[in-house]
């Protein structure tokens, strides 16, 4: 074979590797598309709707839980809170229960010192006027019989006694009555048959209580 064959022939060696090069090369450059290239997949609608009907209920079912238990949080802490306005309700109530009853022991009080104020001062006043009482009496008993002037003085004498009456003020029964220490004041005692052991014969001095207390005791003559 001559040199020009050869050369040929190697020049057609040549030729063809290259296309098998070129070939290979567009063959992986082909597959390396194909990877490249996303898969297209045909979804089935009515899969898809029930899919996207499970994901709703899902997310429903978490919302429902989420309300339930923000729900069951809240009730919880409303109950505490009205537990505690209970307690706090319970607690004014029995402080107010205290202070009325309090404020009523104080009433009770105030108006008991100051009855007895009252009485204290009102016995100071009969006691100054008793007094006068008996003049009144010693000088009635003196004065002559249908005497104008005596007789206007008795009539100021009875109006002085109503009004003492009228507070309260009343004398105490003596002659006749079997002596009491806590009304009689035994000045004198006498041996006397017509009258029983310890009866008050006599009274020297007149005696007055107020509202049942004692202002002053009858200066009295007692039988033995």
């Amino acid at each position: 074979m001559s040199e020009v064959d050869l050369n040929k022939s190697e020049e057609n060696i040549t030729e063809e590797n290259a296309e098998g090069v070129k070939e290979g090369e567009s063959a992986e450059a082909s597959a390396e598309e194909n990877k490249q290239k996303p898969e297209i997949v045909i979804e089935d609608p009515e899969e898809d709707e029930a899919e996207q009907e499970d994901a709703q209920a899902a997310s429903d079912h978490d919302e429902n839980e989420t309300e339930e238990a923000e729900r069951t949080s809240m009730f919880g802490r409303k109950k505490k809170e009205i537990e505690k306005y209970r307690q706090q309700v319970e607690e004014l109530t029995d402080k107010l229960k205290r202070n009325m009853a309090e404020f009523d022991n104080f009433r009770k009080r105030t108006e008991k010192e100051k009855s007895g104020m009252y009485i204290i001062g009102a016995r100071d006043i009969v006691e100054k006027i008793l007094p006068v009482v008996d003049s009144f009496e010693r000088g009635l008993s003196q004065a002559p019989e249908n005497d104008a002037f005596a007789d206007g003085m008795k009539l100021v004498y009875k109006q002085l006694m109503t009004a003492l009456e009228d507070m309260g003020v009343a004398p105490i029964e003596a002659v006749g009555k079997d002596f009491d220490p806590s009304f009689h004041n035994a000045v004198m005692h006498v041996d006397d048959e017509n009258y029983g052991e310890n009866t008050v014969v006599e009274e020297f001095q007149k005696g007055y209580t107020y509202k049942d207390s004692v202002v002053r005791h009858s200066m009295v003559k007692v039988a033995n």
